[in-house]
């Protein structure tokens, strides 16, 4: 159904007793005052895509509402307002002109915070207070520090801080207990490492103009996949264009850095050569195509699961399979770490398997860089454990023989990073 008519089914009164409305792309310059016709049922509200800068003080009447959605507005600030509404757990203002956060805006109960691509340079110390916080993207901003109170927010677990103008990493941050997927990419105290892998890493060139362009295989937030012919041997390959925008986890050009250093393994998927003379200058990438037996491993998390992917009801693993994917996935993030790249995103969705144990780590948009052999080389790696043992027990959660695997589960899964094995390590104890 269209935004329109859901407008007008609002006004009419059709949509009385409802718990979600989805009011984006309509135009809107202000929330239609029938959208409090459903103050005693409403959950959600979606406003993406209209021409709003406020949203009314009484907004509060919704008072079931736990979760908006407004990105790709005219704000300029993060509304107050919303730091009134009792129950508002989820808050998504991407992509509009945000300048100004103010502790009145966070609510209570805050448990994921979508700022993405505005222009923030400062958080209020007061998100400290927010101590439900869970996920919380901020990258696209000019933040060029963290407010050491968020070291307040243990149970945080997902962290987006690209392409800000930070000069660190804090040492408080990579001790939080419950943080497993982190972006950091495109910061001016890492962009070198980019830069230099964009520069300096040789593939072959691929003119698009000696390209079959064919089917379009998947479309992620940074990029564009196409089946496509090289003409000059008629081989098949999978070609990733990408947009050049900001996106939730970071800047496309990370991505393809991270791609071209990550270099050869049996668990990723080969890079074969650099997309030249687009006609609109995108860059691209060319990737060996993958046999159509293989799939997502998991769909990525729901509203309601907000940090963890969601399996298919009939999901299930023997033990060998299991393992043989845990090990080359583990494998595969220990490769990664001895090139100085953290991948950022390890989750199941972001991992193809045929379902036989083979499996590739795929989706590099939240990959960063580091430097191997620092302090903060160790933390960084083992924050990723921490994300590994969640996929860990994902998977035993589907396997009905795992006792094995449990206490390298737990040791990944520590509240203290110290304490978390290095993946050397845990590819050891996945294979004894």
């Amino acid at each position: 159904m269209k935004s329109g008519s859901t407008l007008e089914q609002l006004r009419s009164g059709a949509l009385i007793g409802s718990q979600r409305l989805d009011l984006s792309a309509c135009g809107l310059s202000e929330l239609p005052a029938e959208v409090f016709t459903l103050a005693d049922t409403l959950e959600i509200l979606d406003l993406t895509g209209n021409a709003l800068t406020a949203l009314p003080d009484d907004l509060p009447r919704l008072r079931k509402l736990r979760i908006v959605f407004a990105s790709g507005n005219r704000f300029t600030a993060l509304p107050e307002v919303l730091g009134r509404c009792e129950r508002l757990e989820m808050v998504g203002f991407k992509a509009n002109r945000i300048r100004q956060v103010s502790a009145n805006s966070l609510p209570a109960q805050l448990r994921w915070l979508i700022l993405t691509d505005n222009r923030i340079d400062a958080l209020p110390a007061e998100i400290g207070r927010c101590q439900r916080l869970q996920k919380l993207a901020l990258a696209g901003n000019r933040l060029r520090a963290l407010p050491p109170e968020l070291a307040a927010c243990t149970r945080l677990e997902l962290l987006r801080i690209s392409a800000n103008a930070l000069t660190e990493l804090p040492a408080w941050l990579l001790a939080l207990p419950r943080l497993a997927w982190l972006a950091f990419g495109g910061n001016p105290f890492n962009i070198g490492r980019e830069h230099a892998a964009l520069t300096h890493t040789p593939l072959p060139a691929l003119p698009w103009g000696r390209l079959q362009i064919q089917q379009q295989l998947g479309e992620g937030a940074s990029g564009v996949i196409h089946r496509a012919q090289w003409q000059d041997d008629a081989t098949a390959i999978a070609l990733k264009v990408f947009k050049g925008e900001v996106t939730s986890d970071g800047l496309p050009s990370t991505e393809m850095a991270a791609c071209l250093l990550g270099g050869a393994h049996a668990n990723l998927i080969p890079v074969l050569g650099r997309l030249t003379e687009h006609p609109a200058q995108a860059e691209g990438l060319a990737l060996q195509l993958i046999a159509p037996e293989f799939h997502n491993l998991a769909e990525p998390p729901s509203l309601d699961s907000c940090t963890r992917d969601v399996y298919a009801s009939e999901a299930r693993f023997d033990l060998d399979t299991l393992r043989r994917l845990a090990i080359g996935i583990a494998s595969a993030v220990g490769h990664l770490h001895q090139r100085g790249i953290s991948h950022g995103d390890l989750y199941g969705h972001n991992i193809l398997h045929d379902g036989r144990g083979q499996a590739y780590l795929g989706d590099f948009g939240a990959a960063s860089f580091f430097e191997p052999g620092t302090a903060d080389a160790d933390a960084v790696q083992r924050l990723e454990a921490r994300a590994f043992g969640c996929l860990l027990e994902e998977l035993i959660d589907r396997c009905g023989a795992a006792q094995a695997l449990h206490p390298l589960r737990d040791a990944c899964l520590s509240d203290d990073p110290a304490r978390r094995p290095l993946f050397d390590e845990i590819e050891r104890a996945l294979t004894t």
